[in-house]
Formats: C-alpha cells, structure tokens, sequence
C-alpha cells in the first residue's frame, strides 16, 4: 500500500487550495514515491502524505510538518508505525505516535541541475508565505511564493543569496546559492546538507534493516 499525493482525497483536497497548493509535502512525496520507494525493500506500506484516517498498520510514514506535528495525532490508532522525521527534535515531538527515526531532507539533484541558472539578483526569501510572517527581512529582499515548482525553480537559480528552511534551502543550495538564517529554530544555514534521495533511500535501508532485521 502506498498513500501519497495521488491518493483522491488528497487531489480533491489540493486542488482547493490557492498558492498553499505548492508546498513541500507535495514535491517531496513526489520525489518520495519517485526515487526512495523504488530503492528500499520493505514488506511495510507507506504514507507519504498527511491525509488524516488513510493508513494502516505497520505503514512507514513520512512527518513534514515540524512546527505543528500534532497534525498526525490521529495516527494512535494504527500499529508499530515508523515515522520519518527530516528534523531531529520532531522526532520527540511525535514519539508518543509510535517509532520514530530521522532521515534527512533531501531532493532530487539530477532535477535540479536542469534549473541552474546565471546568478543576476542579489536577495530573496523563497517558500510559502507563511513561513516569512513576523520576520523583518532587508528592504533589497524579493519575495518567490506561490509559485508553480517550474517557475519557482527557475527564479530560485538566479539569486546570489537565499533565506529558506527546510527543502527549500537544500533546493538552493544545489542551485549554487548561499543560504541565509532568518528563522531562529535554525540558526545555522550549515544545517542544511544537500543530500540526492537516491542516498537518502540507503540511510532509510539500514534504519529498516536495523528495526525489521
């Protein structure tokens, strides 16, 4: 079993959705079911997208949402799960679900080589909007959001400087830009360690091996 983005719950839920639609949950199950899946062997399922009650027992489960894990709560009621975390400290947030273990973020760098670009503007805070509320940026700054992934990458490629977290961090930095702190649960850009999902699906192999024998 396999619940991802093309489950019809989630299509039906997305395409509801203005420029939120174009959030890294989306694009990292895309690459999930693309480029981990098919290199790891497992008889578990899997759940590579939030969408609440679609799960089973035994399932590896992918946790994209570090600010607010409780969005998973609803999974208490399935057994020995394996939930994935991209950030170290959600793995004790969400604990008390089931198994968790960390496997950092990662992207498709083959992709992302197709969008390197000549650098010819200075700064931008790329992501969701949401992610820049409450935070002062320099007058300079330009903002990418809301953007399909084609465009978004694109832009994303000609900027000399970047402030993004998560995903989209590892996405500039491949695309040959230096990645700026602006969020204060990550002060160190250094965090972000561009790593191909082909490598990840070998990390996630071993912590398999290592549960499942």
């Amino acid at each position: 079993m396999i619940i991802s983005h093309e489950h019809p719950d989630y299509k039906a839920q997305f395409l509801k959705w203005d420029d939120n639609r174009f959030n890294g949950a989306y694009y990292y199950s895309r690459e999930i079911t693309r480029n981990i899946i098919p290199n790891v062997e497992t008889d578990r399922g899997w759940v590579t997208i939030n969408i609440p009650g679609k799960a089973e027992d035994r399932a590896i489960v992918f946790i994209h949402n570090n600010m607010y894990p409780n969005a998973y709560a609803w999974l208490r009621k399935f057994q020995d799960l394996i939930l994935v975390c991209g950030v170290p400290s959600t793995c004790q947030k969400v604990e008390y679900i089931s198994r968790a273990i960390y496997l950092p973020l990662s992207v498709d760098v083959a992709e992302l080589m197709t969008y390197r670009r000549e650098k010819t503007k200075k700064r931008a805070f790329a992501g969701r909007a949401s992610k820049r509320f409450g935070y002062d940026f320099p007058e300079d700054t330009e903002f990418l959001e809301g953007l399909p992934r084609k465009f978004f990458l694109q832009e994303l490629a000609t900027y000399e400087e970047v402030y993004a977290v998560g995903r989209v961090a590892l996405e500039a930095k491949a695309l040959g830009c230096k990645v700026l702190p602006y969020d204060p649960r990550y002060p160190d850009p250094d965090v972000w360690e561009v790593i191909d999902n082909r490598y990840a699906a070998k990390i996630l192999q071993q912590k398999l091996d290592e549960i499942d024998g």
